[in-house]
């Protein structure tokens, strides 16, 4: 995550919760909030209602990396929450970022994916 760091703070968290704007899919829940730097922060938060440990940290993993492959495509600036849902939990790599990839573009923090443009390109 070259250009972006963690939200590790309980304030922080909250902050992006009360004032940001939210859009959900069946997977996963995305807040958004301006944050007045160069960077992007982002948080993920899976409860104790989706599973034991091992399946929470695995769908953080599974949102950090979907995050971090496409990372260029967002725009800077952002406080991101990502919360899971129960859903979720079973669920591939490539369901868990086509669901990320999709509230990117709800909240059009994120452009058109290289795919789609590549195909552009080539027509």
């Amino acid at each position: 995550m070259e250009y972006s760091e963690s939200l590790k703070k309980n304030r922080d968290f909250q902050l992006v919760y009360r004032t940001g704007t939210s859009y959900a899919n069946r997977y996963l829940v995305m807040y958004v909030r301006e944050n007045q730097l160069e960077k992007n922060r982002i948080g993920v938060s899976v409860s104790k209602k989706v599973g034991n440990s091992v399946v929470r940290h695995r769908l953080c993993r599974l949102m950090r990396e979907s995050y971090r492959l496409h990372e260029e495509e967002f725009r800077r600036g952002l406080d991101i929450v990502v919360v899971a849902r129960v859903n979720a939990k079973e669920r591939t790599f490539r369901e868990i970022e086509s669901a990320f990839l999709h509230l990117g573009r709800l909240h059009k923090i994120i452009g058109k994916n290289h795919n789609e443009d590549n195909i552009s390109k080539n027509d």
